[in-house]
């Protein structure tokens, strides 16, 4: 028997380090080799840590929110065979990264005695975490995926037999730490409210002639198009008024007083996905038509969801769309994505009456929300593209029309 360190390998793109946002063995764990042992977050990011080897889990060197250099030990195994690594354990692990009381000493135990090996459970890092925020342990899941795996759907389904057989106690109080992605979406929309003097600015769209375009479109596209939304259709829109308001797409340095115009569009679709709020981002819309948009805006709003979104397609957008879809109410006061100065969010679309005239006639509206950063962008400002943007969203020709 001798002893196997794990360490966290350099993942690329020049990352230093990770942040350790699940632990799925714990010591004593006997793992096998492709066993998931930890998922680690870069930027945005989540890596699932497969082990190497056979052995038995002896320690554990941090804790789920401290973070990791990499090459730092994070698991350190008893292995049948010769060892490769040295069995002391280099100082400089995550210790020096972690925040206040965490990650301070690795958890060492002594092994318990042998046990009859049992299949681990096999599940995506979602749901892992899921499980982890729903105190429920995997081995418990009865699997209906591919060769057993573990769904969302059968956590759900575990969970609800549990609420039947016991009920949870009408006191009792959860302690979730707020860690990965959860973590930097609470300090990124914080560090957006405090330095960011928001103003919102809202404004009612009548949609019936574009939901009769996009229906027309939808019914009549072609094999391999993709089904239109709405979005597509504001992309090209914001597009259009772009080259008029130069400051709306755009970044703000603060620390230099900078303002950066761009000239291309690159539009930030925020997205919810089961690891939380992200931003995937359709780069070049000025390049693409309504079916190139709505194409791009599928695959980068796919990836996010099931975890496969690379570090350049959730990041690098010059202006955010949030939309609520059947959820969006009637307005909101979206938060702005620094370092970018402005953010629409297009409400739920409803059909109502509305005067013409001496008749009452009905018509699908939808009211837009619109946050701009007010060191930038005057009131005068956003009221004038707001307006022409909603010119062009009623009259959809204009989208068009060169």
């Amino acid at each position: 028997m001798s002893q196997y360190l794990f360490r966290l390998p350099d993942i690329g793109e020049g990352i230093a380090e990770a942040e350790i946002t699940a632990w799925h063995v714990k010591p004593g764990d006997h793992v096998r080799e492709d066993q998931p042992l930890c998922d680690v977050m870069t930027d945005k990011a989540t890596v699932d840590m497969s082990s190497p080897v056979d052995g038995t889990v002896v320690a554990l060197h941090g804790t789920v929110g401290s973070k990791a250099p990499v090459g730092s030990v994070l698991v350190e195994m008893d292995i049948e065979g010769g060892t490769t690594e040295p069995a002391a354990v280099a100082q400089t692990d995550v210790t020096a990264n972690a925040r206040p009381g965490e990650g301070r000493a690795p958890l060492k135990v002594v092994p318990p005695a042998p046990v009859e090996d049992k299949p681990a459970p096999t599940a995506s890092p979602a749901t892992r975490r899921r499980a982890m925020e729903w105190g429920i342990d995997l081995a418990d899941v009865d699997g209906t995926g591919p060769h057993g795996r573990i769904l969302v759907e059968d956590l759900e389904r575990h969970r609800g037999e549990q609420t039947k057989s016991a009920p949870m106690p009408r006191h009792k109080v959860e302690e979730i730490p707020v860690v990965g992605l959860r973590r930097r979406i609470a300090e990124r929309m914080a560090e957006s409210k405090r330095s960011i003097p928001h103003f919102s600015y809202v404004e009612e769209f009548d949609l019936t002639e574009l939901e009769a375009l996009r229906t027309h479109l939808n019914a009549n596209r072609h094999d391999g198009q993709p089904k239109l939304t709405l979005l597509p259709f504001f992309m090209r829109a914001v597009v259009k008024l772009v080259p008029e308001f130069p400051n709306i797409n755009a970044h703000y340095d603060e620390a230099q007083g900078i303002l950066k115009r761009f000239a291309a569009v690159h539009v930030g679709i925020a997205t919810q996905t089961p690891q939380g709020l992200m931003v995937p981002v359709v780069r070049h819309a000025e390049t693409r038509d309504v079916w190139g948009c709505a194409a791009e805006l599928a695959r980068v709003t796919a990836a996010a969801r099931d975890g496969s979104a690379s570090r350049d397609q959730l990041s690098g957008s010059t202006i955010t769309l949030s939309s609520l879809g059947p959820l969006g109410g009637i307005a909101a006061t979206p938060i702005i994505n620094p370092p970018e100065v402005a953010i629409l969010g297009p409400n739920k679309l409803v059909e109502r009456p509305v005067v013409e005239g001496a008749f009452l006639a009905r018509r699908k509206v939808l009211n837009l929300s619109g946050s701009f950063d007010h060191r930038i962008i005057d009131g005068h400002d956003a009221a004038s593209f707001v307006q022409r943007l909603k010119g062009l969203m009623e009259h959809p020709a204009l989208i068009f029309m060169d």
